[in-house]
């Protein structure tokens, strides 16, 4: 598999070819998502909530995050690798968000990061951009922002609101962004938005006219069964096939067919 760079998801977008992404955190997921094709892995920090099971991604550190990358760029070293930055690794000041995520790039082998939120980041978008560190943007629902929202909802249903999106998303494409996560948008607006842009455009909950489709590992083979939210569509019972297996292993140890002699060694 040809190493995946900036470059080959720009020409995707420009023939039209979908992108997929998955949001996965280990390197036997990262692999699994190498060797299938999977253009692009997000290391995104709902690991706090799946991998952690925490309520939220806000207590999520920029060194589990850094943890976490590693392990996927050597499970995935052909695949493109972003990185979530964390709650309040970039909202500080300029200079801090620089140096953490250039920090992100120098220690992992990703190869770009991605920054929740809108015209406000602008600026922090210009300055990476203009130094070299490739940025994803994400906008509509953010889940660093939960306790602003109130919870998940739709963006864009409204006419001012959606406005409100168009000018966030234009202004983080104008700052440098080659790609703008958009999560719980009206399809309509991401629509218009792929439409009418150069920036790569991934959905998720954003219906199926962006560039490209992203969900979490867990979510597509089925082993996170807490929540399903309406966007994700699981491919097989992960979970189901899972824990049958151990209840398997675990008759058969308490029964004392396992281990075998031909399980043993001096067999």
């Amino acid at each position: 598999m040809a190493r995946i760079t900036l470059r080959t998801l720009k020409k995707k977008k420009e023939r039209g070819e979908k992108i997929t992404m998955v949001s996965t955190y280990d390197y036997l997921s990262a692999r699994f998502c190498e060797e299938v094709g999977i253009d692009s892995i997000l290391v995104g920090d709902s690991l706090g909530m799946v991998f952690q099971g925490l309520d939220t991604t806000l207590p999520v550190t920029l060194d589990e995050m850094i943890y976490h990358t590693k392990a996927v760029c050597r499970g995935a070293p052909n695949t493109f690798v972003i990185v979530d930055m964390p709650f309040l690794s970039y909202q500080v000041s300029l200079e801090e968000a620089v140096r953490n995520c250039g920090r992100v790039l120098k220690e992992t082998g990703a190869q770009a990061v991605k920054l929740e939120g809108g015209e406000e980041i602008a600026e922090l978008v210009y300055r990476l951009h203009s130094i070299g560190i490739p940025v994803v943007g994400h906008i509509g629902y953010t889940p660093q922002s939960v306790h602003s929202f109130g919870g998940p909802k739709v963006f864009g249903k409204e006419g001012e609101e959606a406005e409100r999106l168009k000018r966030s998303f234009k202004a983080l494409e104008n700052a440098g962004a080659f790609m703008i996560v958009l999560e719980s948008v009206h399809w309509q607006v991401a629509k218009e938005l792929t439409e009418t842009s150069d920036a790569i455009t991934v959905g998720i909950g954003a219906g199926r006219y962006c560039d490209g489709q992203v969900l979490v590992f867990h979510d597509i083979v089925g082993l996170y069964e807490e929540i399903k939210p309406r966007f994700v569509r699981r491919y097989v019972e992960g979970a189901k096939i899972f824990k049958e297996a151990l209840r398997k292993f675990k008759i058969d140890v308490e029964e004392g067919s396992f281990p075998s002699e031909e399980e043993s060694y001096g067999a």
